[in-house]
């Protein structure tokens, strides 16, 4: 049984070096693509990381000083930490999901040419059509939202450079700038923007930190947080958010030449996150403490200068990409759909892509609430989406002793023990559901129904300061 397991295990490893996403081009070789091959044909370890890392932390990195004042400076810390390490673990058991569902087809021959795996795919392909509902819902769902924060965080940050123009008209305007990533055909394609995506959170994590301890504490500065329950917990489901962001892990997986080696990649990318994270959110509460409460966007408290603007821009070059990074799942699926999923044809593409970007566009003008819907989002969507349901897959799917014995991938060294795996996994479950969907889903939903009563639907300047009489700025 060991030599046949071991020669199946080389099989799929050798299937796995040669089989990728060709969809849109091939695989760099010897004649080379020159520049265009060292932009746009991204699948090494390396991209794969840029990715994730890029992915994970865009505009919720300017609303987790938010998060501090509701939460108090320690439990902040400690919370981004345990999300952190917690989030790593389930984008691990994604991974091993992926290649367990991979190899198994690829032992029925099944080609993969010009069609992209994706995470309800897998769960149809391991544990059947209903998981497949329950993820395909879920994730979907998790996507849109996330593509309409990335929108929400277009107009909120550009109107701390010119504020001419409300933030709902800017919705309208990134809207359509936003429209244009229908063009990038798949993952593959982000290797440029993800290298610089990454750039720029790293530029504006920095800036916001060296800025906040620069400037000083503000006069008369008060730390009284954690205060309420209610703020806490929507504190927390906005870490819960953080670090969620692999419902595209799959995706990135599958855009990789090895798809084998991702296992660990997300736990790196994690780490240095702590490094943009956790610096500025301490920086940002111990500076301006209390204020924070009603501020969510932490430019919205920084001096305006150009270091400032330019870390605006940053960021909305960032937003960008994160967009097309949460929508490119939602046009595959679309595709799948309409029947339009096998066409090489970009424009084509392009063309039946866009009804997916309307219904996101529309969603930002009418809940522009950012910061709260962060919150919301991470309680009820990514609580199941990235925690809970990949936990439960896992465990579900190596329940039988002859599953555990020919699973594609070994355990992890560190956790040599199926019943550690499981008490693991379990734990995330009970957590999660009562933490992060119970109490933050009350928390949540709570806050963000405050801030429907207090700024209503189609706000129009969502915590934009009182203009004077004149309608001077």
């Amino acid at each position: 049984m060991l030599p046949q397991k071991q020669a199946e295990e080389a099989m799929v490893s050798s299937s796995n070096l040669t089989q990728h996403d060709d969809r849109d081009e091939e695989m760099p070789n010897e004649s080379g693509l020159g520049l265009k091959s060292l932009l746009w044909h991204g699948g090494s370890v390396y991209d794969a990381w840029f990715s994730c890392a890029s992915n994970q932390v865009a505009q919720v990195l300017l609303t987790l000083p938010y998060s501090f004042s509701q939460m108090g400076m320690l439990s902040g810390i400690l919370l981004q930490i345990f999300y952190g390490m917690m989030g790593s673990w389930t984008a691990y058991l994604i991974s091993i999901l992926y290649v367990e569902y991979r190899s198994r087809k690829e032992k029925e021959n099944v080609s993969f040419k010009n069609h992209v795996i994706q995470w309800f795919e897998v769960l149809d392909g391991l544990l059947g059509p209903y998981w497949k509902a329950v993820g395909l819902a879920f994730n979907c769902t998790f996507l849109l939202c996330g593509s309409v924060i990335q929108l929400i965080a277009c107009a909120s940050n550009i109107y701390y450079i010119d504020d001419h123009l409300d933030k709902r008209t800017w919705t309208y305007i990134f809207g359509a700038c936003c429209a244009t990533t229908v063009f990038i055909p798949s993952f593959h394609n982000y290797r440029i923007w993800s290298f610089l995506g990454l750039g720029m959170t790293t530029y504006t994590a920095w800036y916001i930190t060296v800025a906040a301890l620069a400037n000083g504490q503000v006069e008369g500065v008060t730390h009284s947080g954690p205060k309420k329950l209610v703020l806490y917990f929507t504190g927390a489901t906005n870490i819960l958010y953080t670090f969620g962001g692999h419902a595209v892990t799959v995706e990135i997986m599958h855009a990789m030449w090895k798809p084998q080696k991702f296992k660990f990649i997300y736990l790196i990318a994690t780490l240095y996150v702590f490094t943009l994270t956790l610096p500025s959110s301490a920086a940002m509460y111990w500076a301006y403490g209390d204020q924070l409460l009603t501020h969510a966007n932490a430019f919205a408290l920084l001096p305006r200068n150009a270091w400032r603007d330019a870390a605006v821009i940053l960021m909305l070059i960032h937003q960008f990409i994160t967009f097309g990074f949460a929508c490119t799942p939602l046009y595959f699926v679309w595709e799948k759909v309409i029947g339009m999923h096998d066409t090489k044809s970009i424009f084509l593409r392009a063309l039946v892509r866009l009804p997916v970007v309307i219904p996101i566009w529309f969603l930002a003008i009418i809940f522009p609430f950012f910061g709260p819907i962060n919150s919301a989002v991470g309680a009820l969507l990514v609580s199941f989406t990235v925690y809970i349901i990949p936990s439960l897959a896992h465990m579900l799917t190596f329940r039988s002793a002859s599953a555990r014995q020919n699973a594609a991938e070994k355990l992890p060294f560190f956790l040599p023990s199926w019943t550690a795996v499981y008490v693991v996994n379990t734990f995330i479950v009970i957590w999660v559901l009562v933490v992060g969907f119970g109490f933050g889903g009350w928390a949540s939903v709570t806050n963000f129904i405050r801030q429907v009563d207090t700024f209503g639907l189609f706000a129009k300047c969502y915590q934009c300061p009182v203009r004077a009489p004149t309608g001077s700025h």
